[in-house]
């Protein structure tokens, strides 16, 4: 089972936390994402267990739970991926002009994925950008590791794994999973 929730986080930071769950937010301009995203994951999951962080930092349930989650957020918006099938990674970007996209993607991205940005039309090849930028952090983030590592991963070959992306709303979605889901806006729960 997978799913993926949507939101707000200019409204979901200011929903009311289980007891002392606000007193471990960061300060600074973190905070409100952080509160977001305990506010998804409270939602989604009652009573939330104790979140851990691996060794990249990546939060988790403990292993007592078999259930896996991922955050991401971009602007005021915020995803999570939640899992009883394993390890998940979601990516969420604002579609949003980057002048220097195309520099980034030749330090980045592999041949296949250039050959995909060459395939769109003119138009369309800055959405195709965040398209493969989003599924490679969601690959990143699946496995935990640093967005150092972005360099190492080909959203073409997704190896032993899943990926699905849909770009909406302005938004470029990309989940990478052990098993297939299809992310589509009809899988999305849309919160506040």
């Amino acid at each position: 089972m997978y799913r993926l929730f949507l939101g707000k986080i200019s409204t979901l930071s200011l929903t009311p936390l289980p007891s002392g769950l606000a007193q471990h937010a960061p300060d600074g301009k973190r905070r409100s994402a952080w509160l977001a995203g305990r506010a998804l994951l409270c939602h989604a999951v009652s009573p939330l267990p104790d979140i851990r962080y691996g060794e990249q930092g990546k939060p988790g349930f403990d292993d007592s739970h078999s259930l896996w989650f991922n955050l991401s957020h971009s602007g005021d918006s915020i995803a999570l991926l939640l899992s009883d099938e394993g390890a998940v990674g979601c990516d969420i970007e604002a579609i949003r002009p980057r002048p220097q996209w195309p520099q980034l993607a030749n330090a980045t991205f592999t041949n296949n994925e250039h050959r995909e940005i060459e395939r769109a039309a003119e138009e369309h090849r800055l959405a195709a950008f965040w398209r493969i930028w989003t599924r490679k952090e969601a690959m990143v983030k699946q496995r935990g590791g640093s967005a150092w590592q972005i360099v190492s991963y080909d959203s073409t070959a997704p190896l032993h794994l899943h990926l699905s992306d849909v770009q909406t709303d302005g938004l470029s979605l990309a989940v990478c999973t052990p098993t297939p889901f299809d992310v589509v806006p009809q899988v999305i729960e849309r919160l506040a």
